[in-house]
């Protein structure tokens, strides 16, 4: 596989906005497989360091898209990249692009070929992952009555969990809203975590079941950071500039009048 055929593949499973390179730099790196060079938009590859047979290949497409997506994410940007390359709208990238590529044949799932992982991945999915989530939400369940109780002798419920349980408030909060949102525990208790912040109940159900199917986490964390903007009215976003502005304004020509009002003071 050469290189104009790995573009040709990038490009089959997605297009790219802007027009990009891909070299084989004909070396091999102990340090990386393949970088992106945003200002000249080259994707390069150590192509040395991957073998000829089909999992090799396999590596190094995996490689190509990782890098690809580097530069859809510059291409979001305008052309460039922000110092922290590998942040979640990087990752959802990523992962959006493996998805495309295994359902079009592009690029193999590689956990696939191993029934041994696969079941492996099921004991920890549902022996700790599950177990773990379900602990959690079972805590919020006493929480919530230990609060019902601190309430009902007069104390506060934050000293109880700050004195008696000695564990974080916001750890104490965010598991009681795991019980009384009812989070799928097979989701995992980090996961549970980020869905409880989610106040909009549809919003934080769409979230959940994203992620049921397989969705990765970056992947609807970057979902549910983009449905927020689209909810933002952006003339109420204007309005409160503007009453930022005048407030600023007012409070500088104030201060303006009573240095003028010093000056003249000791002028005079």
């Amino acid at each position: 596989m050469n290189q104009d055929k790995v573009k040709q593949k990038l490009l089959a499973i997605e297009d790219a906005p802007l027009e990009f390179s891909l070299v084989f730099s004909g070396k091999k790196s102990k340090k990386v497989n393949g970088l992106y060079k945003p200002a000249s938009r080259e994707i390069i590859i150590h192509n040395r360091n991957f073998q000829e047979d089909d999992a090799g290949q396999n590596l190094l497409l995996y490689t190509a898209i990782h890098e690809y997506a580097h530069h859809l994410h510059a291409c979001s940007r305008g052309g460039t990249l922000s110092p922290r390359a590998h942040n979640p709208e990087f990752w959802a990238i990523f992962h959006g692009l493996l998805e495309k590529a295994e359902k079009k044949k592009i690029y193999s799932d590689v956990f696939a070929v191993s029934p041994e992982l696969l079941k492996l991945t099921e004991v920890i999915r549902n022996k700790y992952l599950k177990n773990n989530g379900e602990l959690v939400k079972e805590m919020g369940k006493h929480l919530i009555k230990a609060h019902d109780l601190c309430t009902g002798i007069g104390v506060r419920f934050e000293d109880y969990v700050d004195r008696m349980l000695r564990i974080p408030r916001a750890a104490a909060n965010t598991a009681m809203k795991m019980f009384e949102y009812d989070i799928a525990a097979e989701v995992g208790a980090d996961n549970m975590r980020f869905l409880a912040g989610i106040r909009d109940g549809g919003d934080r159900k769409a979230a959940e079941t994203a992620l049921i199917k397989g969705k990765s986490p970056d992947s609807v964390k970057v979902q549910v950071r983009n449905k927020d903007k689209e909810d933002i009215d952006p003339v109420a976003i204007l309005e409160k500039e503007k009453l930022r502005l005048e407030r600023t304004i007012a409070t500088l020509n104030k201060r303006l009048d009573e240095v003028k009002k010093e000056l003249r003071d000791k002028n005079n």
